[in-house]
């Protein structure tokens, strides 16, 4: 089968690869239709690459129709449409029992000292094989996989995997009081899913970006923005529209790689450009991250409020202003989604034909499997109006 590929800093291509087999009684197989390529993605583009190996299949927004199950996947079955959670989680162990699906104790990677399991997100994760492919083998198969409807498009559904769970978690770890406010830092996928959950829970949602088609986007969905590149102080322009105060909540969708941070900037790429033996340890034990949007969330949260983290951050050396934290008395939440925790609460969102969260207006480019290359290259330049990439198998 075909599969996008890593080969080392911003080289991806698309290889032929083995196809999946059925490996344990709990796993299935299914025939990828769409599968997004992520923010987080981007991170193993150009940051992460210590911790992959050349060959790792990418991707872990996927979903598409089961081919295939082991004698103990039940409720899913050969011909039915699935969406795939990017974490691997077992449904039955303390940790799932909790609702904690994305720290599963069947499939923690304890010899990274890690969570759950991830598709295709470098040994950190498992180094499972990903779901940018034709076909993708699904561990824990008898708890993971989404049953959605016939009929409607993929885009309907698709973000189930990843941008819509992740976007609910955010605003539901920002703990934003009734009528509250919330900035939201950054506008790519997850920045503009969490703007609109929180405008359709009934909040006043101000978002900060620097890209025109991010910010138009935004408009278009009705939520405030502030262009980052007008902006002298965007914690002060937040603190203008909220009568000096700040928002009651921040959203930080940005993460590891934000702009703003040229000494962590330089690090982060001479460390990517050491031998991978060498330059997994130093980032595991040294690492840093360009912390420009934590710093900003930091300064924009009123006193008391709530900082939910969704993007994607690695450091382990990371100057936090714990000062100025503490004095604010500023709660901190943080972690990757547990995607089967909201389903419940999304999925009647996403199949509403009225479209309450515009899911039909995020993807910007939808490309064949082929282009994935290209499609690599133009998401982390931000060319094109590039906001969401889905790839399609077969087309």
């Amino acid at each position: 089968m075909k599969a996008v590929t890593w080969h080392g800093k911003r080289d991806v291509r698309v290889d032929e690869v083995p196809d999946p087999q059925i490996k344990e009684p709990n796993d299935a197989v299914i025939r990828v239709t769409s599968t997004g390529i992520c923010g987080s993605d981007l991170h193993l583009y150009e940051v992460l690459g210590p911790f992959m190996s050349e060959g790792d299949v990418l991707g872990h927004e996927p979903m598409g129709v089961v081919e295939e199950t082991g004698p103990d996947v039940t409720h899913v079955k050969p011909g039915d449409r699935v969406v795939i959670p990017f974490n691997i989680s077992c449904g039955h162990c303390h940790m799932c029992g909790l609702g904690l699906f994305a720290q599963c104790e069947t499939t923690q990677v304890r010899e990274q000292g890690t969570g759950a399991a991830l598709f295709g997100y470098t040994r950190l994760y498992g180094q499972v094989p990903g779901g940018q492919a034709e076909y993708l083998r699904v561990p824990q198969a008898q708890f993971g996989p989404i049953k959605v409807p016939n009929g409607p498009p993929d885009e309907r559904f698709v973000y189930l995997s990843d941008v819509l769970p992740t976007s609910w978690q955010a605003v539901a770890f920002a703990e934003i009081p009734e009528g509250g406010s919330v900035t939201v830092l950054g506008l790519g996928p997850i920045g503009q899913m969490s703007a609109r959950v929180a405008r359709h829970l009934g909040h006043r949602v101000i978002a900060v970006d620097f890209v025109p088609e991010r910010l138009e986007m935004a408009r278009r969905h009705g939520i405030e923005v502030i262009d980052a590149s007008d902006a002298d102080d965007v914690p002060e322009a937040v603190r203008e529209l909220t009568g000096g105060r700040g928002t009651d909540s921040v959203i930080d969708a940005v993460g590891m790689e934000a702009h703003g941070s040229p000494g962590a900037k330089l690090a982060q790429t001479l460390t990517g450009f050491l031998p991978g033996n060498s330059a997994a340890p130093l980032m595991s034990r040294f690492g840093v991250d360009r912390l420009a949007a934590l710093m900003t969330a930091v300064e924009a949260v009123r006193r008391g409020g709530t900082i939910s983290l969704s993007g994607v951050y690695g450091g382990m050396t990371d100057p936090l202003p714990m000062m100025q934290m503490f004095d604010k008395g500023i709660t901190l939440r943080m972690g990757q989604a547990h995607v089967k925790r909201w389903i419940d609460e999304v999925m009647p969102l996403a199949a509403d034909e009225a479209d309450p969260l515009g899911v039909m207006d995020l993807a910007t480019h939808r490309w064949p499997l082929e282009k994935a290359p290209e499609a690599y290259e133009m998401f982390q330049k931000k060319r094109d109006g590039a906001i969401k990439v889905l790839l399609q198998p077969g087309t």
